[in-house]
């Protein structure tokens, strides 16, 4: 049976963090994703290791800032020794930073190749999180996303479904599209129509609108195996985290 995973910045608004993965554990999770805060210092990374081993739950991944994979990778190399983090995820590029044609796109794939190079040569696998905005269409008629991963061969894919769908893509495109590259895929529903205001409009997985059974199984043929379960906004992120996790189980039975 798959082990799912929990990023951790569904639950950034209930706080302590060790009470949050106590709860996680209890409910089946068996690793979770980090963020950049947690990460920050090195204060921040022992207390994290401490609350990891106690609740028996590993990391494999994390989501770091570029800004600090640009000017800190030895840093980053360091807390993911330490942490046992595998892959790197870049995870957002905030709309005042974004180019604005497909040169400028181009480039900035680049500046991510190359500032992810010395992660990959120390053996971790870096990949790159999607929101709505990679699959918008340039003048040139290119896909964002497209450019984005076509910096280099070594950045991989970590594929949020759920905003693919936002953006009115189909995921079974994009999973055929990147398969050989997918390094990941968070796991996260949308609410019906008039639904979920509070939350933002997402939904507790197999509570909204995304078809996760049909999705799951494609994803698995494809050879991913880091599925992570996230929610932006939980109103209750123990409702969602066992909710979720209790439909994914009854789709991979």
């Amino acid at each position: 049976m798959t082990g799912f995973a929990y990023q951790l910045y569904s639950s950034r608004n209930f706080l302590p963090l060790e009470s949050t993965l106590a709860m996680l554990s209890e409910a089946g999770y068996t690793a979770v994703e980090g963020y950049g805060a947690l990460v920050a210092d090195e204060d921040r990374v022992a207390a994290l290791e401490l609350a990891l081993a106690k609740s028996n739950l590993s990391m494999p991944t994390c989501h770091v800032g570029l800004d600090q994979i640009q000017t800190d990778p030895t840093g980053v190399i360091s807390f993911a020794e330490q942490l046992g983090i595998k892959t790197i995820i870049a995870p957002y590029l905030p709309p005042e930073d974004r180019p604005l044609d497909s040169d400028g796109w181009r480039t900035f794939a680049k500046e991510l190749a190359d500032a992810s190079r010395p992660l990959v040569d120390a053996g971790l696998t870096f990949g790159w999180h999607n929101h709505d905005f990679e699959f918008e269409t340039l003048q040139t008629g290119e896909h964002i996303l497209d450019l984005l991963l076509g910096g280099g061969d070594h950045v991989m894919f970590e594929f949020d479904v759920a905003w693919a769908v936002r953006a009115g893509q189909e995921p079974q495109f994009w999973i055929d599209r990147y398969g050989g590259r997918l390094c990941a895929a968070h796991i996260k529903d949308i609410a019906r129509e008039g639904e979920a205001a509070n939350e933002d409009g997402w939904a507790d997985v197999g509570y909204g609108t995304v078809d996760w059974k049909t999705l799951l199984a494609a994803l698995k043929d494809k050879g991913v195996s880091s599925f992570i379960v996230e929610h932006d906004n939980p109103s209750d992120d123990r409702r969602f985290a066992t909710r979720s996790i209790e439909t994914l189980r009854a789709f991979d039975a």
